[in-house]
């Protein structure tokens, strides 16, 4: 499955006044991981793909972490992301994020591909994932 690597810092914004981070901001850092991901798998910007696949995105449907050392103010921090399941209409993701070598963090996520509800006043329901976006997102990458 697709799969990329980053390198991000965590910043004074990132933490609780102890200098670790505010859990709820691993969820910040796999999503732009995840947009990243996509990104290189279909080979365009975020804003290209609502051009390309008329869609309203692909949300999170269900989110889990597990900490296992805390990091810091300045820390830099390995980000690994894969897509690990493609199915019809959703795809899984895990996101290993590791200090210095060590796993800190793992999370996984459910997304769906989905487009506006014309039944629903501002909702979203999810769409079968074109052929194209499928055959990408199994790909080894390279």
């Amino acid at each position: 499955m697709f799969s990329t690597r980053r390198t991000a810092r965590i910043e004074w914004g990132d933490c609780d006044p102890a200098g670790i981070v505010f859990y709820p901001r691993y969820f910040a850092i796999f999503d732009h991981s995840t947009v990243l991901l996509i990104e290189q798998a279909l080979g365009m910007r975020k804003h290209k793909l609502y051009e390309r696949y008329a869609f309203a995105g692909y949300p999170s449907v269900e989110a889990q972490a597990r900490f296992h050392l805390p990091t810091r103010f300045g820390d830099d921090v390995d980000i690994e992301s894969t897509i690990v399941k493609v199915g019809r209409s959703s795809f899984g993701l895990q996101h290993r994020l590791t200090l210095n070598g060590a796993l800190a963090v793992e999370g996984n996520e459910t997304r769906v591909w989905a487009v506006h509800d014309p039944n629903r006043h501002g909702g979203l329901r999810a769409q079968a994932m074109p052929d194209d976006v499928v055959a990408r997102f199994r790909a080894t990458a390279a």
